[in-house]
This record gives C-alpha cells, structure tokens and sequence, in this order.
C-alpha cells in the first residue's frame, strides 16, 4: 500500500501542475487588470503603473508564474485587496465555522441515509418503501432556497426554536444553538438523493446468490444484512461520498451566506464581488488539492472496507 500511496501522489503533480496553469493564465488574461481593480475608475495611469509594479505585474510572465507557484508552497498569498488581511490568517481564521457546519452536515448524511436506505431496500415494494420513495422524490424537486425560507420562517420566526442568525467564538455554543437549524435543513436536502442511491446499491446486493446462500445457512437477517450486503454495498458508497465531499464543502458556503456564519464560503463569495483575485486563487488551488487528495483517501478506504481490492 505504500508503493501505491507514493506512486498516486507522484501522479498528483502533473494534475496539480494542470490546475495551476490553468489558474494563472485565466486570472491573469480573462480576469481583467487587478492593478485596475485595485485602483478604482478613479485612479491615474501613474497610480495604476505604480500598484503594477508593486505587485510584480511589469514582470515577465514566467517570474509571475514563478512567483505563483511560491505563494502555493509557501501558502503566502499575501493580503486581500478588500480588507488588507493576510489571505492565510483569513483562512486560519474561517475555515473552523466552515467545518463546524460542513463536518455535522457529512456525518448526518452518511449514518442517517444507510440505515433508511438498508430498511427500504430490505422492504422493498411495501407500503413504507413507496411511501419513502415518493417522500424523497417530492424533497428532490424541491430547491434548498425554499428550504431556507420555509425553515427560517417556521423553525426561527414561527416556533421560536433556532435563532436565525448569529455565531460565537464558542464552539460548543455554536454547535448547539447556531448550527442545529442550517444542518438540519442541509441534512432534509442531502438526505432525499443520497437515501434513493443507496437503495439501489442495496437492492443489488440483496439480490446476489451470496445472500440466499447466507439465508440457507440459517444466517439471521441482522447477519446477512449488516456483515455481508453492507460491506459488499461499501465500495460504491465510499466511491460517492468522495464525490460528495467537495460538493458539501461548496454548499456550505450557501449555507454561510443565508445564515451570517463567518465562515470562508461567504469570504470567498464576497471576494467575487470585490473581484479580490488573491483570496479566489488561493480557494481555487486549495479547493482542487482537497478534491484530490479525497479521491487518494476514497481508494485507500476501498482496500480497508474489501480486502479483496488490489491497489495497483
């Protein structure tokens, strides 16, 4: 497993090499002139050429791309051109509320949507099973917009039982009194796809010979189910939650916005309105190197949820 662990991260960095040219010449030929941006409509052409050499942009292209590439090793992206913090201390300093609302969101996804999606598979075509499928499909088609304004209304306004808005420099507080009613409602969207997905895993499973067999062994059903279908149905199911992990990760920053959470999905969102190209680069770069290294972690778990698997 080792070899396999050097040998995909050795393939990570022509893949990362990609993503950063890729990033540095469209910031740097379609994102406009940031010593413009940073000067403002009513800056003078000696303000504008002074900010461009301040930032290195009279240079040639490849000491800026030299200069890129510094600030991703060494994370120094420098300050953000609206609010003159260091883009570090800035992510330092946002990404726990980010993880205080992203890290409740998975866990709730992953063992809430299992069980349910493993009861109707088992009680497939009965009354409950449709009766969930239709629940789930109704919740599809329904947009997490209406489920923020329905539940800030109701939950917040109505009952009275979450505030709407507010954060605190104490986690347990904000776990407990801040977080409840945005995971909840990211929970009721997520919950809906990834109960159906999971069925259908399951009923894959249950209809393989292994389970009558384990059934004609005399195995109880708790067996079958938990030691043999599961474990069988695990190797898509991580192959999805890798997938989804980026995709929670950026709909938290939905979520920052809707509820006032100072977390860094509503930085970066209002770094796009300030065209604050430092912050946007740095999430971009970071942004893809998580992705990456979720997908090295997703293959890694496939060899513990299946020994069978060869890693090669």
């Amino acid at each position: 497993m080792l070899a396999y662990l050097i040998r995909r991260l050795w393939q990570m960095v022509p893949t990362l090499a990609g993503v950063v040219l890729l990033v540095f010449f469209l910031f740097k030929y379609f994102g406009g002139d940031p010593a413009e941006v940073l000067g403002g409509l009513n800056a003078t052409q000696e303000q504008v050429a002074a900010i461009r050499t301040q930032l290195g942009l009279d240079q040639p292209v490849w000491v800026q791309l030299w200069i890129f590439v510094k600030q991703i090793v060494t994370f120094d992206w420098g300050k953000s051109w609206a609010t003159n913090e260091a883009v570090g201390h800035l992510f330092a300093t946002r990404l726990p509320a980010t993880l205080t609302v992203m890290v409740p969101i998975l866990i709730l996804d992953i063992f809430l949507a299992l069980p349910v999606a493993m009861w109707v598979a088992y009680r497939r075509g009965s009354l409950t099973d449709r009766a969930i499928m239709i629940a789930a499909t109704v919740a599809l088609s329904i947009s997490f917009l209406v489920y923020v304004i329905v539940g800030q209304y109701v939950f917040g306004f109505q009952l009275g039982w979450f505030p709407v808005q507010g954060w605190s420099d104490s986690t347990w507080t904000n776990l407990t009194v801040y977080d409840p009613l945005p995971v909840l409602l990211a929970v009721m969207v997520g919950l809906a796809p990834q109960t159906r997905l999971y069925r259908t895993f399951f009923l894959d499973e249950l209809g393989q010979d292994y389970v009558r067999t384990a059934r004609a062994k005399g195995m109880g059903e708790g067996v079958v189910l938990f030691r043999h279908v599961l474990r069988n149905a695990m190797i898509p199911i991580l192959t999805n939650i890798g997938l989804a992990l980026p995709g929670i990760f950026v709909g938290s920053f939905l979520i920052e916005v809707f509820f006032s959470i100072p977390g860094l999905g509503r930085e970066v969102l209002l770094a796009v309105n300030r065209s604050d190209f430092p912050v946007i680069q740095a999430t971009t770069i970071y942004l893809a190197m998580l992705t990456m290294l979720i997908n090295l972690a997703t293959d890694l778990a496939y060899k513990v949820a299946d020994p069978r698997v060869v890693l090669r």
